[in-house]
């Protein structure tokens, strides 16, 4: 009788399973076919500007300076995000000898020309956390003693040209007005109502949840063993583009690192310390670009849309070498923490463009002012 019994929930509980199954599978080929076709293109390759983003980009403002202070360190403001470093080095960047004229714009319009640069490598959390947690990584790049006018007036950035990049190919929000709600409920620590803000399913954004997923990954065996890129879109003269740098040990020395503990809350500082420092073995990236393609689903203004490779693939225009240095002073880091990043440390040819990099113009400038402010009056104290 038990026997029955079991084999009769058995076969009730496979049959539950395939209906499951077939639910899913249809699931995911609607989702599949819906996607496909909304995100076809043609697409614009002008920026559109709501008319309500700059009340959103004040509301996001405020949001973000409460965030530095709910993450204060002692009595230093850090970061809104990436506050943690694994190491600030000096670099050269050389555009290539061969770069496709079309490409020969701003800084990248002197082939073989060296800029000498500051690289800082860091992790995307507000908050320093052990480097074993799963979390974004950064690299952005200040190259420096760059003439002509910039899109900032601070004089303090007169000369410099920056690039500010992460290790995922796309961002986890659309756009500013996503970005507030998304934010806010971060800052609130109330993360899941960040992509699922009610009961409603059509409030749901569950694509840009599984980005943030991904987005959240275990970290490499050192910073310059991974791939980072610009997600948003930039000006390249005339052409729209984004930027990505990889790492190219074939261009360096061969070197092997040691296995690293990664039970050690800085084990990635450590490894770059390991390469750089001790070893005095350079790492090497190259700089490449992307151009938007509008007759295809390449948008400007959704960031959390990766442009197809298949149809516009990677050139590269530079490349990057980090040195053996001496870095992991008490004086560089400190100078590191005082640097600001800011893709609108620019020159036009270089634009940023779309809604993100819109906000980010506001928002850096304003928290980086509010840090650096807060941070000279601890100092004078």
């Amino acid at each position: 009788m038990i026997k029955k019994l079991w084999l009769s929930f058995g076969r009730l509980l496979g049959k539950l399973l395939l209906v499951l199954l077939f639910i899913a599978l249809a699931g995911w080929a609607i989702g599949a076919a819906y996607y496909a076709w909304k995100f076809s293109g043609p697409v614009s390759s002008e920026e559109q500007i709501p008319p309500e983003e700059p009340a959103l980009t004040q509301s996001i403002i405020e949001d973000a300076i409460r965030v530095v202070e709910q993450h204060r360190d002692n009595t230093r403001v850090l970061r809104d995000a990436h506050a943690k470093a694994h190491g600030c080095v000096k670099a050269q960047v050389t555009v290539s000898a061969d770069i496709d004229n079309a490409l020969r714009h701003g800084v990248f319009s002197e082939p073989g020309k060296t800029w000498q640069a500051w690289v800082r490598l860091s992790n995307g959390n507000a908050y320093p956390q052990f480097d074993r947690a799963r979390d974004a990584r950064g690299m952005a790049i200040k190259l420096l003693d760059v003439p002509a006018l910039k899109l900032t007036q601070s004089a303090r950035h007169a000369t410099e040209q920056d690039f500010v990049m992460f290790n995922h190919p796309t961002f986890f929000v659309r756009d500013v007005a996503e970005y507030k709600s998304n934010f806010a409920a971060q800052a609130e620590g109330k993360k899941i109502l960040a992509f699922l803000p009610s009961w409603d399913p059509r409030s749901w954004e569950i694509r840009h949840l599984i980005i943030a997923l991904k987005t959240l990954s275990p970290a490499p065996e050192s910073p310059v063993l991974t791939t980072y890129n610009s997600i948003a879109p930039f000006k390249l003269g005339p052409l729209n583009i984004k930027y990505r740098v990889i790492p190219t040990p074939e261009n360096c020395p061969r070197y092997e690192l040691a296995e690293q503990n990664r039970d050690l809350p800085n084990f990635l500082r450590n490894s770059l310390y390991q390469q750089l420092s001790l070893d005095r073995m350079p790492a090497c990236f190259a700089l490449q670009v992307q151009r938007q393609n509008a007759a295809h689903y390449m948008p400007i203004e959704d960031p959390s849309v990766e442009w197809e490779e298949s149809i516009s693939d990677y050139q590269t225009v530079a490349d990057i070498r980090l040195p053996g240095q001496d870095f992991d002073s008490r004086e560089q880091n400190l100078f590191c923490d005082n640097l600001s990043f800011n893709p609108w440390h620019s020159l036009p040819e270089h634009r940023p463009i779309g809604g993100i990099n819109r906000l980010r113009k506001a928002v850096y400038e304003a928290v980086s002012a509010y840090r650096l402010d807060r941070n000279s009056q601890g100092a004078s104290d």
